[in-house]
């Protein structure tokens, strides 16, 4: 019981930084293909070139979604801490 406990408890901690940086992750790998097309189209193989746009967009998307990220951790936290006692009975 202790092991499908923990394994349940991990899962939603991974589910959860899954949801919170999903966003994030997926606009940069976005960005970043369509960056690295417009650098093969044009021959133009510059690091830089890449950095600021990826940056600048990752930045506006977490500014946007940063009330969803926080409602969803704060879900979580509080579920953690609500549901702490139960989960220490079971682990004993």
């Amino acid at each position: 019981m202790n092991e499908l406990l923990i394994a349940q408890l991990g899962k939603e901690a991974l589910k959860t930084a899954l949801m919170v940086a999903g966003p994030a992750l997926i606009v940069s790998l976005v960005v970043g293909l369509m960056i690295s097309v417009f650098q093969v189209v044009t021959s133009l193989q510059d690091q830089t070139i890449a950095f600021v746009p990826k940056v600048i967009l990752v930045l506006l998307t977490v500014a946007i979604s940063f009330p969803w990220m926080v409602n969803v951790m704060v879900r979580f936290t509080t579920r953690m801490f609500t549901e702490f006692n139960v989960v220490v009975r079971q682990l004993n």
